[in-house]
């Protein structure tokens, strides 16, 4: 079986399930936030990355021949319900536009620990050290966009989301 089959749910979940549940939730969820130094050279790695793991994904199969291929539906699958939870608690903001509802009381970045998730599980299905070594940079990348969005955050936010992340880590 192709391992680019893998993608369909990610995709699913983000263009159906999101604008199904509020369609200002998929324009919000195509936004990046203003990135600075570093971070710019962080969201191209993340973008370069997110392409190369997508096209990859085309020319692998997954293997079921051995246990880690088990291994790797179990990530694979908790990420893809990891990610549909997010998605539907990203969708559900507070009036001011905060999330701070469902995964989002456990982690300040579930949608990214879902991707995380799922693409590690592809790793395991295919078995493939090309596409761990793609997945751990768009992982490192993901964490510098992750700082741009905090900063964004604090910006829009103020004491509200300063709060919330002294109550809730940043990863799990």
């Amino acid at each position: 079986m192709n391992a680019f089959l893998t993608v369909i749910p990610i995709i699913l979940i983000r263009y159906g399930l999101l604008s199904r549940v509020n369609k200002e939730a998929l324009k919000r969820a195509g936004l990046f936030a203003p990135v600075i130094g570093r971070e710019k050279i962080a969201y191209w790695v993340y973008q370069i990355s997110t392409i190369l793991i997508l096209l990859y994904l085309l020319f692998l199969k997954i293997r079921a021949d051995s246990e880690w291929f088990y291994i790797g539906l179990v990530i694979y699958s908790l990420g893809i319900i990891l990610y549909g939870a997010s998605i539907i608690n990203y969708a559900k903001p507070k009036m001011s536009g905060i999330n701070l509802n469902g995964l989002y009381q456990v982690s300040r970045n579930p949608m990214y620990i879902a991707y995380f998730l799922s693409l590690l599980g592809c790793v395991f299905l295919t078995q493939s050290m090309i596409l761990l070594v793609l997945v751990i940079c768009f992982q490192i990348s993901a964490h510098w966009i992750i700082l741009s969005e905090e900063r964004w955050c604090i910006k829009e936010f103020g004491e509200e989301y300063l709060k919330y992340m002294d109550r809730v880590r940043r990863y799990i």
